[in-house]
Parts: C-alpha cells; sequence; structure tokens
C-alpha cells in the first residue's frame, strides 16, 4: 500500500517546490515473481497518480508565476522577518506581564470613567514599557493619528515659537494643523502664532544631514520628525536615522523638543524612537499597534511631563489621563491587538517584500527596493498614470473580503490637498494595517500600499493587479 500527503497550507516561509511524502508497504512471499510482478505494477500505478496530482496542484497553484518565482526568491527575506516578529513579541510579552495584565482590565467603563477598573492604566503601562518611554496615553479617543501628532505638537509649542520638519514636508493631513494649507481660522499652529519652517529632503530622498547641521535656531521650539514617507517619494526612516538626527537637533539646541510622526513604523524594528531619545511620539491605533484588532484610537508615548501635556490638549487641563470612558469591548481588543501587533506587523512587511519584487519585475520603479531593509510597513509604486492608478486600486478592492463589489472613486478627503483613492475592504474602516492602498491622483501616480493578516493576501491580490495594469 502506498500512503501519499500533500497540503496546499502555507508554511511560514516561501517554500522552492511542492514536496510529497509517500511510504510504501507491500507483502511479497520471495518464491513468488507474480506476487512481485503485480506489487510493482501497482507500485507504479500510484506513481502515475501521484505525479498527476502534482500536476493538478500546479495548474490550481493559486499564485499567478510572477508571484510564484518571486516567492521562492524570497526565504531568507520571510525568515528575518520571523526571527523580529519573535523579538518584539517577546518584548510585548513581557510589558503585559509586568503590567499583570488580567481579565477585569477588559471590563471597560461609562460615564466620567472614573469607577475604571485599571485597564486605562495597565495598557498605558504596558505600551510605554514596549516602545522604551517613561509614559504613554492610548485612548479611544483620538480620532487618528493625525489627530494624536496634532495633540502632541499643541502639547510642546507656544505662540511665537518655531516649529521645524526635518525630513521634508509632513504628511498632507498635517498642513492645515501646521496652517501651511489655510485651516479657515479654525485653530492651526499658525493661528496661534507658531511658526513653520522644513528642511528639504537631500537628493536621494533620505535626510539631509549637511542642511540639518545648522538648521536649529535658539527659537526651535520642536522639530517634528516623520518616520514613514507618507505621500512622498522619499526613503522612509530608521530608528537608528531617527536617533543620528535627535543627537544633531539636540547638540545645535538643548532645549529643542523632538516630536516623532511614529505611524506606520511601530515593531518594523527591534527599537522605538523615544529608546533613542524623542520626547514624544504618536501614532494610530488603526495601523500597527492595533494588531486589525483595535476598532478606532491613537496613542502618545515618551516623556511624562508631556505626555501629560498631550492628554491635556485630548481633554482639557486638570483632567489629564485619568477620565474618559471605554466600553469594555473596545479595552479588550486594545489589549488584544496590541499583543498581536508584531506578527500583523510581520506578514505587513512580508507584503510589502512581494509587491516590490514582482512590481519592479515588471519594469515599474518601487520604494523601498527589492529585498531592502524595511523600516515601516508602507511600499510605493509608480505607475505613472492616472488611468493605471485608479486601475490598480480598483484591483485591490475587488480582491478585499469586505466590498469586494464596490468600485473605489477618486475624490476630495477631509485634509488631503489633492484627490485622493483609496482601496480599502477591510472590516475597521480605514484601517491600514488591514490590507489596502491608496494614493493622490497627482505626478508621479505613485499607488502606497500597506498592510495584511498574511503574506498570501498579497500573492493572491497581485494576480489580480496585473491582469489589470
Amino acid at each position: 500500500m502506498m500512503m501519499w500527503v500533500l497540503s496546499c497550507a502555507s508554511t511560514g516561509y516561501p517554500t522552492h517546490s511542492l514536496r510529497a511524502s509517500f511510504k510504501t508497504k507491500a507483502k511479497v512471499r520471495s518464491s513468488s515473481q507474480v506476487s512481485v510482478s503485480l506489487s510493482t505494477h501497482h507500485h507504479q500505478q500510484q506513481q502515475q497518480q501521484q505525479q498527476q496530482l502534482l500536476l493538478h496542484h500546479h495548474q490550481d497553484h493559486p499564485f499567478v508565476p510572477e508571484v510564484v518565482k518571486a516567492v521562492d526568491s524570497l526565504y531568507s527575506e520571510f525568515r528575518a522577518v520571523d526571527n523580529l516578529v519573535a523579538c518584539n513579541t517577546a518584548r510585548v510579552l513581557k510589558a503585559f506581564q509586568n503590567a499583570r495584565v488580567g481579565y477585569h482590565h477588559f471590563g471597560g467603563c461609562t460615564g466620567y470613567g472614573h469607577d475604571e477598573a485599571g485597564g486605562r492604566e495597565a495598557l498605558d503601562q504596558a505600551f510605554a514599557e514596549i516602545v522604551g518611554a517613561e509614559s504613554a496615553i492610548v485612548r479611544s479617543q483620538f480620532f487618528s493619528g493625525t489627530h494624536a501628532i496634532t495633540c502632541a505638537l499643541f502639547a510642546f509649542l507656544r505662540p511665537g515659537d518655531e516649529l521645524l520638519a526635518v525630513a521634508g514636508a509632513p504628511y498632507d493631513t498635517l498642513e492645515e494643523v501646521i496652517g501651511k494649507r489655510d485651516s479657515q481660522g479654525l485653530g492651526s499652529l499658525k493661528d496661534f502664532g507658531v511658526n513653520y519652517r522644513e528642511v528639504p529632503l537631500a537628493g536621494d530622498g533620505g535626510l539631509d544631514w549637511d542642511a540639518l547641521v545648522g538648521a536649529v535656531k535658539p527659537q526651535t521650539r520642536c522639530a517634528l520628525i516623520q518616520r514613514s514617507c507618507g505621500y512622498s517619494w522619499r526613503q522612509s526612516l530608521s530608528v537608528n536615522e531617527i536617533g543620528r538626527a535627535i543627537k544633531t537637533i539636540k547638540m545645535q539646541n538643548p532645549n529643542c523638543l523632538v516630536m516623532v510622526d511614529n505611524c506606520y513604523g511601530e515593531f518594523v524594528e527591534s527599537i522605538e524612537p523615544p529608546m533613542v531619545g524623542a520626547d514624544l511620539i504618536a501614532g494610530s491605533l488603526i495601523k500597527n499597534p492595533g494588531g486589525t484588532i483595535a476598532p478606532c484610537g491613537g496613542y502618545v508615548a515618551g516623556k511624562e511631563r508631556w505626555v501629560k501635556a498631550a492628554a491635556a490638549r485630548l481633554s482639557a487641563p486638570g483632567l489629564g489621563v485619568d477620565c474618559g470612558s471605554t466600553p469594555g469591548d473596545i479595552m479588550r481588543a486594545f489589549f488584544q491587538g496590541l499583543f498581536l501587533s508584531p506578527q500583523m506587523v510581520g506578514e505587513a512587511i512580508k507584503g510589502t517584500f512581494l509587491v516590490a519584487e514582482v512590481m519592479s519585475s515588471k519594469g515599474y520603479k518601487v520604494q523601498p527596493l527589492p529585498r531592502v531593509q524595511r523600516h515601516d510597513i508602507v511600499q510605493a509604486v509608480q505607475l505613472g498614470s492616472r488611468e493605471c492608478l485608479l486601475a490598480f486600486c480598483e484591483a485591490v478592492q475587488r480582491s478585499s473580503p469586505v466590498g469586494s463589489f464596490t468600485k473605489p472613486v477618486a475624490g476630495t478627503t477631509p485634509g488631503y490637498a489633492s484627490e485622493v483613492i483609496f482601496a480599502d475592504g477591510t472590516f475597521i474602516d480605514g484601517s491600514t494595517s488591514e490590507l489596502s492602498c491608496d494614493g493622490p491622483l497627482r505626478e508621479p501616480f505613485a499607488v502606497y500600499c500597506q498592510g495584511g493578516t498574511h503574506w498570501t493576501q498579497w500573492g493572491l491580490v497581485l494576480g489580480e493587479i496585473l491582469k489589470s495594469i
């Protein structure tokens, strides 16, 4: 009898070929050539059946050939990501244990939130330890990453101060916050008398280190560092680069505070910006640290004094961090999402490797380049035309688990200067830790891909994309 096993399940790493294992077990009497002949014939029949099954499996492979080839080439990159996931998971687990997270922390609260069972405090403590900060505030009341960043900036800045963006122009949604784009007198930093400058990027898309030396002035109260690329065709910053920038800034003005927009960067490396000197970081829970589970919210973390100041901006002076209700189902989701974050981020990173490998093989410019170490979960692809950008996003939407029957339409979105198209068939509205892509309808017509709960999602989506552009 021959027994064989074939598995279509995806392993943690890409495999170079399909493997079949089998055992042959036959009763043969040495004195009977007929029995040997029958057994041999039976063995040959089983081999032919096995080969046919393998051929059939190859024909029904869920990935197109371009994806199969890319997957086979990414074994070492995927394995390195899994090692990163293990390192970050260990750090998160230790923080949960130190905060003594228990079932009672998932209870939530109502009203003012004064009669809370310790969930807020435990979550804040765990988050602060994970990112290497003195303190943190993790709340559902932050609408978005932009909202959390705004609270952090207003914590630092007062009339007459200067804000210096050291990584080129900030993300589109911060332009009205800063006053770079008219906010119609609704309370931008410019409206409150805060001045603004920015240091353009170097020609290679990285920080202009020569320009940064000497850029900080006595009146520069806050330096803003955007970790991710945003909607710019530039390199995302490593935590070590951020640390180098902080040292350069503090050497020129020790009183200058450093705020890092940490969106899309959490858990992509084994260290976070507070560990290299950032005074505050801020971000969204429907991105990396929500682990695709958190339904809303954001965070600010860093030096305790400034976290309290950001909390006062979120609520009001005197209220601070010890108020605000959060339903129990949301509180549990915050804890669970944070615990899952390293794994979800790891899968998103693998997705960026796969997108870069496949799209570059088709002649498209990609940022970051294939197989280059990642510093956020965003993979940009230059598509060159409005039509290709629309077609790419439509293909992603068709391949989504939610709203696959809808067609994304470009349009104006609050906070954005240009028309933007979003493909986000996600369970959490606007979640970019789930598989999604978006891009502004302007030159060079780049699409920005991110998220995914498993790299195989992008493998499937790429097949649809290649048929569409």
